[in-house]
């Protein structure tokens, strides 16, 4: 039997997934700091409610977007072939950009219901 030019040794593969969870575990720490100063800021006597809805929107859509790399990072960690990779690839941007699509408008709508508050 011949084995596949593609064939990742599992070593290597145990480390890109380790490699990924350290990461997102990571992005996990920055994210609660960043929701932190989040809502520490609106207590502040400058701070603006408003403000604190848009920015707190937003980090939510950058979390969710981050995750979906992160997931995507696990199952290219497993693709048994090239094909594979494409497609998980391919999958991702097209979900990706109508993802984006729906936080942008909604973005856009917290936006503007902040503005008239």
């Amino acid at each position: 039997m011949v084995e596949s030019i593609y064939q990742i040794p599992n070593e290597v593969r145990d480390f890109a997934e380790k490699s990924v969870e350290q990461a997102r575990k990571a992005f996990e720490g920055f994210a609660g700091a960043a929701q932190k100063a989040i809502d520490t800021s609106a207590d502040m006597p400058f701070g603006l409610p408003a403000a604190k809805d848009v920015s707190a929107k937003a980090l939510s859509f950058a979390e969710a977007n981050v995750n979906a790399a992160f997931d995507l990072a696990q199952k290219l960690v497993h693709a048994k072939d090239p094909q594979e990779v494409f497609k998980l690839q391919s999958e991702f941007v097209q979900a990706q950009l109508k993802t984006i699509q729906e936080q942008t408008q909604e973005l856009g709508a917290t936006f503007q219901r902040s503005t008239k508050s």
